[in-house]
Parts: C-alpha cells; structure tokens; sequence
C-alpha cells in the first residue's frame, strides 16, 4: 500500500515510521513517502494529488499549508471534515477522493485513551489554526460544557466561536488579559499555538497558572515533554501530550486506508500496543 505526506516542512516527521509500522503489525506492505513543498517544487495541492493518484497511491496524509484546500478537491467527506473545513487525510477510492479529518476523530481517541471517562468540563483552547479548530470541535463532540478560544488574532477565534455555536456547543472567546482570571476557572488546558516546539521554545502560559486540578492536552509533540507538559506534571495535573494526538490521528488514518473491514479491526486491535510503544520511546513513560 502506497501512501505519503504532502506538506512543508514535515522531512522530520514521524509519519513515515507510524504508518510502515502499522503496516507491519496488520500484515498490510506498506511504504510512504514525503512530499515536501520545501524539498521539491510542488506547484498546488491538486497538482501534487493527480500525480500521486496516477503513480498508484492508495491515499496521502496533507499537512501546513493545505489542509483546507484539501476538503475542496474531494468528491465526498467525513462529518468531522465537513465540521472543521479542512482534511488532513485523502483516501483515493474508484469513484473519487474521500476526505476525513483524524486531527478531529484522533483527538478523540486520544483524549480517552489518556484521560478516560474524565468529563472535559470548561477547556481553554490557546491557538484556533487548523489543529486548534479540529481540537475545538473534539471538545465539543466530547462533551466539554463550554469551550474558550484565546488567538493573537481576535477575529480567528471569534468566527471559530460562531462555528462550535452552530454545531450546538458552548464557545466563547477572551483577550490575552483575561488569560490568569480564565485559567483558574478552567478544567481543560489546551496547546494549539507553536509554543514548545523545539523551534519556538517556551509555555504558551504562564507555568505559575497550571493546577493539579487541571488536565491539559500539548497539540506540539517536538519535543515530546515540552515546558507546558513538564509545568503540568510537576504540580500532578493529568497530562495527554501531541503523542496521543499524533498516534491516534494516524490510527485513524491508516484505517480509512485500509480497504477491507477485518484489517481495520486488526488496527484498532494493535492501537494501545502502539500507543505505549510511543509514549516509552517519545515521552520515556514505562
């Protein structure tokens, strides 16, 4: 099974290991490969997308920058990429391109797979980008009472607001001086800005604010113990890192790619055996 990555910037990603292990533990061949728009010329999404699907991939994975354009080339698309208008995920089927968003449905996964049956209650969201709008709607979908929105950029996390008030759930958004008032008043802690990755080190909040109260969710997962992770560790809040998210959105991913029902059972059969190997080999947990 061909499959790949198209994006910027992704020559580090950890996808690549992901899926050929997948492909492994389901007994599915399977290689796949980066197109990095840094590396090589890549003209547009749909470009790229015609020549794959003519070298004979079964689907790709799409990244920064193209993620919404990517739920515009496809013939058909899941509730989760029609709810975040965008797709991260790109299935080649006979009679068109499919579309899901497993930033959305793995977020999901994850959160339960790390947290439980732990309600979200109130969830702070630091960031409404591509992952922090799929995150959003996976709060809602979980049950959060009510989901708050910060974004250097005021008007983003206002249309985002108005978008999770649509599909039903609670949402409102605060300045970046409401940020200690909020926090404390919050269940949930969630990372969706670069703030943490090995490039743009740092907390996206002041470390002071995170409670043993709190649970808290880091979308950045290089480093996989970022300075938001560590700050809520040592006060003993519960911790879900990018590694949940990144091991359960390519679960969900090789699943649709997956072609027959009894190999995706086999995937969701191997997910918390693959799960554990990433948190021993990312976060060095036992």
């Amino acid at each position: 099974m061909k499959l790949g990555l198209i994006g910027k910037a992704i020559m580090n990603s950890s996808s690549p290991d992901l899926h050929v292990r997948l492909g492994g533990l389901t007994e599915i061949p399977t290689t796949y490969d980066l197109f990095d728009a840094n590396e090589q010329p890549i003209d547009s999404l749909e470009s790229q997308v015609r020549k794959v699907v003519a070298a004979g991939y079964r689907g790709v994975n799409v990244t920064y920058p193209w993620k919404e354009e990517a739920v515009r080339l496809a013939d058909r698309t899941s509730e989760g990429a029609r709810m975040v208008g965008a797709a991260n995920t790109l299935v080649f089927e006979a009679d068109g391109i499919f579309a899901e968003n497993t930033d959305f449905t793995g977020f999901i996964s994850g959160y339960r797979a790390t947290l439980g049956e732990r309600q979200p209650g109130r969830a702070l969201v630091l960031g409404t980008g591509g992952v922090g709008k799929a995150v959003a709607f996976g709060l809602g979908r979980l049950g959060a009472s009510e989901v708050i929105l910060m974004d250097l950029d005021p008007a983003k996390s206002k249309r985002l607001a108005e978008e999770l008030q649509a599909q039903g759930f609670a949402a409102s958004t605060i300045t970046p001086d409401q940020l200690a008032e909020t926090v404390s008043a919050c269940d949930g802690l969630v990372n969706c800005t670069p703030i943490g990755h090995e490039k743009s080190p740092g907390c996206p909040l002041p470390k002071e604010l995170v409670a043993a109260h709190h649970w808290i969710f880091d979308a950045v997962y290089v480093p996989a113990v970022t300075e938001f992770v560590a700050a809520a560790k040592a006060v003993g809040a519960e911790v879900m890192s990018g590694v949940g998210l990144f091991v359960f959105q390519g679960i969900d991913a090789f699943k649709r790619f997956c072609e027959d029902d009894g190999k995706r059972a086999a995937v969701d059969e191997q997910a918390t055996i693959l799960y554990a190997h990433y948190r021993r080999e990312l976060l060095g947990e036992l």
